[in-house]
């Protein structure tokens, strides 16, 4: 019960730096590009990667979605681990070999699955930011729902991948398969 409620409030630690973000931004794409940026910090923290553990460099990359990018460099500045993070823009997914987190900012399904095939056998977390990378087979989906932000998990993926993933955040996952 005491593990469970320290997650949830990690998670709920993150509320003042969303609100700061939206309050900064601009307009609505700003706010949800910071909102997913959040989360995707949070996924890494919650994600564990088969030896040789990240080394000086933690690095985010993307592909797709400028305001996500933005949004990201401003969230890799906290360190994770060790490690420095740093955010690689990427534009073929032959670029992705020193990445540790790939964010597909991409809606179109074949899109999706170009990078997502060529980099099928890669220890990535895979995180889409839509519900169309989940049913193309993204470890994680980042949704906007009526109610807000929500997330769906591919386990067996990150499995497949050597990835292990928080118990804790697969709890709190809108769905899981």
């Amino acid at each position: 019960m005491k593990r469970a409620r320290s997650s949830w409030l990690a998670w709920l630690r993150l509320l003042p730096l969303l609100w700061a973000a939206g309050a900064a931004c601009a307009h609505p794409g700003q706010e949800e590009a910071q909102l997913k940026a959040a989360f995707i910090y949070r996924f890494a923290q919650f994600t564990q990667w088969p030896p040789p553990p990240p080394g000086r460099e933690f690095n985010y990359c993307v592909a797709g979605d400028r305001e996500l990018q933005d949004a990201l460099r401003v969230v890799a500045q906290k360190p994770m681990g060790q490690a420095a993070g740093r955010v690689l823009v990427l534009g073929s997914p032959a670029e992705a070999g020193p990445c540790h987190v790939l964010v597909l900012g991409f809606s179109g399904r074949q899109e999706l699955q170009l990078w997502l095939d060529a980099l099928a056998d890669s220890p990535l977390l895979v995180v889409g930011a839509s519900a169309e990378a989940f049913r193309a087979g993204a470890i994680i989906a980042l949704v906007l729902e009526p109610n807000g932000m929500a997330f769906r998990i591919n386990h067996s993926e990150a499995k497949r991948r050597g990835l292990m993933l928080s118990s804790q955040m697969l709890k709190l996952a809108r769905e899981v398969k």
